[in-house]
């Protein structure tokens, strides 16, 4: 499924499920999170329920990950937009796709975990705060 959404100044393109090169996803990932290391992300996409990406002039610009238990709880993961195209609401746009398509596969709750500074974002796109636990597998680096 593919939308435009002229209301946007840039013109980007939303596409469920789109075909994604490891390039293409690390550039983007780059863009917004400079140190990190470069990853191979078929593996992921082959075990997620499902993504978006947004493109504008072919260039991709946007992406969100969501992943499933197989039952009735989905993950949003990886949530990006390229420094270029933020704050002109690409990112709501997308993550509300995401819930709508992980709706369509089957999920009754999107979870989402976000670091504090991301609660007015995460609110718009219509979560609400929970109480939850993290515990970390690995020691850290």
């Amino acid at each position: 499924m593919t939308t435009d959404d002229p209301s946007h100044a840039s013109g980007a393109t939303q596409v469920v499920r789109p075909d994604l090169t490891d390039a293409e996803l690390n550039e983007l990932f780059d863009s917004s999170w400079p140190d990190r290391e470069p990853s191979s992300y078929a593996p992921v996409l082959a075990r997620s329920l499902t993504w978006i990406a947004a493109r504008r002039a072919g260039r991709l610009v946007g992406f969100v990950n969501v992943v499933g238990d197989g039952g009735v709880h989905a993950f949003v993961l990886d949530t990006t937009v390229h420094p270029d195209e933020r704050r002109q609401g690409l990112g709501i746009r997308l993550v509300r796709a995401a819930a709508a398509e992980a709706r369509a596969r089957g999920a009754e709750w999107l979870h989402v975990d976000y670091e504090p500074h991301l609660e007015p974002f995460y609110k718009q796109c219509g979560f609400r705060r929970t109480t939850a636990g993290l515990l970390r597998l690995v020691p850290d680096p």
